[in-house]
């Protein structure tokens, strides 16, 4: 019996598992739906459904046609050593995931603005003390990485009355926007801003591009946010341009190893904000019916939507 395999070496995806199962009655009868670590017969797995593969799972799955992440980033399924480079591999694409980005974004943009970031070490010292207002158009936002989400953070932002630029790989033009491209632009960029978001896919290009460099071209007492993927940031160097004053503080939604230790330095670092990874998700409704939807797709022979182009890395 064809065989959906769903797995995690990090998450518990029992609920996933039971929603893809009830799923697959209703529009894929004959699919028997698994939750890793279940015993399975490798020789039916068509699809594996996963977020961090367990190591060496993939390679063991001989009639394997299609590994789908439960999230809009792939690197974690990129980076198993036994990935076939024939097995399309798919992301969840889910507009109201973009709209829980942006209102993420507009709060750490508020935050940072209206100056609350100052009231809670006041509050802290028992100070009342008022942070100088001006209004959000003085107050410029810049977002690394204009894809579906990002473009719906700046979107967001720009009419929230921010002044918003956006830096990417590739030429973009966005109304309202002022936009900036490639590497030799990312200095001229980054020197104007009061908060830089990072939003960008994780590539080889992209993996450790917040660095000591990078933040030293940033406009001294700026703040930073990443909500990208904690790969693009070199922590130490982060550390070290807060520490010195460089940058006002830090919003950090992502992390190298996740979850962040109980006892990392990082929770209690006085410039940091921390949240667990929850910026914004995909809906559990969502992410059953994209990838039960494609299991059938390739169970009849047909392209699976939202495949990542492997070049690109997203």
């Amino acid at each position: 019996m064809p065989t959906l395999l769903v797995c995690s070496a990090t998450d518990n995806l029992q609920v996933l598992a039971d929603g893809m199962a009830d799923e697959a009655r209703q529009c894929m009868p004959d699919l028997k739906v698994i939750l890793w670590p279940e015993p399975f017969d490798p020789v039916d797995v068509l699809a594996v459904a996963a977020w961090h593969p367990p190591v060496g799972l993939l390679g063991g799955l001989p009639n394997l046609r299609l590994v789908a992440s439960i999230g809009a980033g792939v690197e974690h399924i990129l980076r198993c050593p036994d990935l076939s480079a024939e097995v399309p591999v798919t992301r969840i694409v889910d507009d109201e995931q973009a709209s829980g980005m942006a209102q993420y974004m507009l709060w750490a943009a508020l935050h940072y603005h209206r100056g609350f970031d100052q009231m809670a070490a006041h509050q802290r010292q028992g100070l009342w003390r008022m942070p100088p207002q001006a209004p959000a158009c003085e107050f410029t936002v810049g977002i690394m990485g204009l894809g579906r989400m990002g473009l719906q953070v700046a979107t967001c932002l720009h009419e929230a009355g921010f002044s918003v630029s956006g830096w990417s790989r590739r030429t973009h033009t966005v109304a309202g926007i002022t936009t900036y491209s490639g590497d030799a632009a990312l200095p001229d960029f980054l020197g104007q801003l009061d908060l830089v978001i990072c939003l960008l896919p994780l590539t080889p290009q992209t993996r450790g591009l917040c660095n000591a460099d990078f933040f030293v071209r940033m406009k001294p007492g700026a703040a930073f946010v990443n909500a990208g993927r904690g790969e693009h940031v070199v922590m130490a160097d982060l550390l070290a341009a807060l520490d010195s004053g460089q940058l006002r503080g830090a919003l950090l939604d992502v992390f190298d190893t996740e979850p962040l230790s109980a006892t990392d330095p990082l929770w209690t670092h006085p410039g940091l904000i921390i949240t667990p990874h929850m910026a914004s998700s995909a809906s559990d409704r969502t992410i059953i019916r994209q990838v039960v939807g494609n299991t059938r797709k390739v169970c009849l022979n047909h392209m699976p939507e939202h495949v990542m182009d492997r070049d690109a890395g997203y």
